[in-house]
């Protein structure tokens, strides 16, 4: 079956029907290529993409589209794309603005399958809808696949395709799939360093005919792809993007990504910059956390996982294992890992002595290790030992050294030949990091890399690299935990609910006991007596609130009145609060002393309902103590949530105060996110503030529904 489209590729592996191409085929591993606008003029882009081509040494079928020329650099020229002696696989188009929408257009009724621009697609005096738009419909009505506009092409070396204004400086290729929202970090990516190695680089700009979630799927079936990165401003297709995520996992290979627009400013120039609408940043990092995404805030440490998890070998079970020769730099790399939160190996006592016998005089048998003793007639080999019992050890699952290296000087250079063989010996990955990050090292680099041993400059990159490897490993080892179903007669009969009209405190914690959440016995109330009846039915002591609808947030207007334990005290405090917030009032009993607890939920545009847990009560907008996730999830996930909050040591009992029951709390907070997913489209927000945690369960005291 040939795939000529998005839709009957993905169709055809939803029936498990066999495809036999990919529909990004045609653009990215073409059989033949036009190139419009190619020109010999010095300096052009016309001229350049066309060298750049011939460069990588593509062997399929090339023809220039000039009506100026006969041939441009030996290649046949025809003057138009409908003169062409067969439809290209893939039509550059490099002309400007003004002329884009018409030769796309002719690109597509000639019989391309597909495109690059390079243009940024947009002129003076242009009219809505403008040209980007003009042209996604173009390529969407024809299922076109188009790389661009206001990119840069891409790099495959799979398919020795070429296709760019930029030729690589680094072309040893690898097993990384990378992905730019950005010409010049493609640019980068090419020129940056040879240490890098890739299977294809790709700046997809503005994304007119083919989202991030297309390349990813496209990378996932490339026999090359070790790992996929990006440099990722927005997500233009959710649902086409969790499904690429999901096949990344099924695939085993990591994505890596860093995201770009998070803050406000960042994301209103993100707007100017390709169109992008960059999203919540909380949404984003919720959905990562849930597919096993390694999230990286910067190019640098994006870079040395990418290197690190493009390895043949990954890091199986354990820690980091560490050799220097410096016992200033080990504590150095001690100070930065307790920063960083990345944890040594322990070592065993079998590992220790044998390192007792190996090491120098002196030198102490811990990980991480300072392994440089005299300079004496065995100080390599004493090195070179030692680091290899250090690395055998089973707690060990990858293993950095340290040692006195540059381009211009090495001290040891017995040491590296040893560190580039201990992969094969130990099964496991080796790294060389130079604790300098600006430390000149390219040529070792390379000559690492070719050993399968990377090369990594700066401590902190180095130890990114390490915690975001052992991460996705803990990921792949989890086991995919069920959050549990909602019962079909709950989720319609509060769906019903929502749909007419406002609902207050006591009807919103109704809602979340039906759905498995324990909450506090309340009753409305609109008079006195009322009131007074419902605390016979709860039993004192009560807590009082205003039920006004027109009141979202009660304690900042006086409207909760805690620790009632008789009628007259009830009386007064419904009278007053009667007279000042007006006589509609909850009648709710105490629920007993503990930890505050926030949860919250919004409904994401892009991923969907998401759960806030963080601080509860009054601390919730003061301390940024808050975790995110996408709903639903399940009691496991409801733990690391809570593992992550500085609050968690009050969950543990502090200062004689005993523990609270977390695994209620956990409970109530994966109940909480099934109802989020069962109702997220009929709710806008949803708080509860709080839910107390103690030492016999979590209950929910105060909710409030936004629709």
């Amino acid at each position: 079956m040939t795939i000529v489209s998005q839709q009957e590729y993905g169709a055809a592996m939803a029936t498990g029907e066999t495809a036999t191409e990919h529909w990004m085929t045609p653009l990215l591993a073409p059989r033949s290529i036009a190139l419009v606008g190619a020109s010999e003029r010095e300096g052009s882009v016309g001229r350049t993409m066309v060298e750049v081509l011939q460069a990588g040494g593509f062997g399929g079928a090339v023809h220039a589209v000039n009506p100026r020329y006969e041939s441009v650099l030996g290649l046949p020229c025809v003057a138009g794309l409908a003169d062409l002696p067969q439809a290209p696989d893939l039509a550059v188009l490099s002309v400007a603005a003004h002329r884009m929408e018409q030769t796309m257009a002719d690109a597509i009724a000639s019989g391309a399958r597909s495109a690059v621009v390079f243009d940024p697609c947009f002129f003076e005096d242009d009219e809505a809808p403008l040209l980007l738009d003009r042209l996604k419909g173009l390529a969407r009505e024809a299922a076109f696949p188009v790389c661009g506009g206001n990119g840069m092409g891409f790099i495959n070396h799979d398919s020795r395709t070429w296709v760019s204004f930029q030729e690589p400086l680094f072309a040893k290729a690898g097993g990384i799939a990378m992905f730019c929202h950005s010409g010049s970090v493609f640019a980068l990516m090419l020129n940056g360093a040879r240490r890098y190695r890739f299977n294809m680089v790709v700046s997809q700009g503005q994304e007119i005919g083919a989202t991030a979630a297309d390349y990813i799927d496209y990378a996932v079936e490339q026999p090359t792809t070790r790992v996929i990165g990006l440099f990722l401003e927005a997500v233009r297709d959710p649902d086409a993007f969790v499904a690429a995520l999901e096949k990344a996992h099924a695939h085993d290979v990591p994505v890596v990504i860093n995201k770009i627009a998070r803050t406000e400013q960042s994301a209103a120039l993100a707007m100017t910059h390709s169109g992008a609408i960059a999203g919540s940043d909380s949404a984003f990092r919720a959905l990562c956390e849930r597919h096993g995404v390694l999230l990286c805030d910067e190019i640098e440490t994006m870079m040395s996982t990418l290197q690190l998890m493009s390895q043949e070998r990954r890091p199986g079970p354990g820690r980091l294992g560490a050799a220097t020769d410096s016992g200033g730099l080990r504590e150095h790399l001690i100070d930065v890992a307790d920063d960083m939160d990345v944890e040594f190996a322990t070592l065993t006592q079998e590992t220790t002595n044998a390192l007792r016998e190996t090491l120098a005089f002196g030198l102490e048998p811990v990980n991480p290790m300072d392994a440089a003793g005299p300079l004496n007639a065995d100080f390599v080999e004493r090195l070179n030992e030692s680091a290899k019992v250090l690395a055998c050890d089973p707690n060990v699952a990858v293993m950095a050294h340290e040692l006195f290296i540059d381009d211009h000087f090495c001290f040891y250079p017995e040491s590296i030949d040893y560190i580039c063989n201990l992969p094969a010996v130990t099964g496991k990955p080796h790294l060389l990091v130079s604790s300098l990050g600006s430390a000149d090292t390219g040529n070792t680099a390379e000559r690492l890399e070719d050993a399968g041993v990377p090369m990594i400059n700066g401590t902190r990159p180095m130890l990114a690299a390490v915690k975001n490897a052992l991460a996705w490993r803990d990921y792949q080892e989890r086991s995919n935990e069920s959050p549990g179903e909602a019962d079909d007669a709950v989720i319609t009969r509060w769906r019903e609910r929502l749909g007419t009209g406002a609902m207050d405190e006591t009807q919103a914690l109704a809602m979340l006991g039906a759905f498995g959440v324990s909450v506090a016995h309340s009753l409305v109330c609109e008079t006195r007596e009322a009131a007074l009846q419902a605390a016979g039915k709860v039993g004192f002591p009560v807590v009082l609130k205003t039920a006004m609808p027109e009141i979202a947030h009660k304690s900042d207007v006086g409207g909760v009145v805690v620790g009632l334990t008789d009628e007259a005290a009830l009386s007064e405090a419904y009278d007053t609060m009667s007279d000042a917030l007006g006589p509609r009032v909850a009648v709710a009993a105490m629920a007993p002393r503990g930890v505050e607890i926030a949860l919250g939920m919004v409904r994401d545009p892009q991923f969907g309902p998401m759960v806030m847990v963080g601080a509860g009560g009054v601390l919730v907008e003061v301390l940024d103590d808050r975790a995110f996730a996408l709903a639903p999830f399940g009691v496991d996930h409801a733990h690391r949530l809570l593992d992550r909050l500085k609050i968690k040591r009050l969950l543990e009992g502090m200062r004689g105060a005993p523990p609270a029951d977390v695994e209620s709390l956990a409970r109530a907070i994966s109940r909480f996110s099934v109802m989020a997913a069962a109702l997220g489209d009929a709710i806008a927000e949803m708080d509860i503030n709080p839910i107390i945690a103690g030492p016999h369960g979590a209950i929910a005291v105060d909710a409030l529904v936004v629709t």
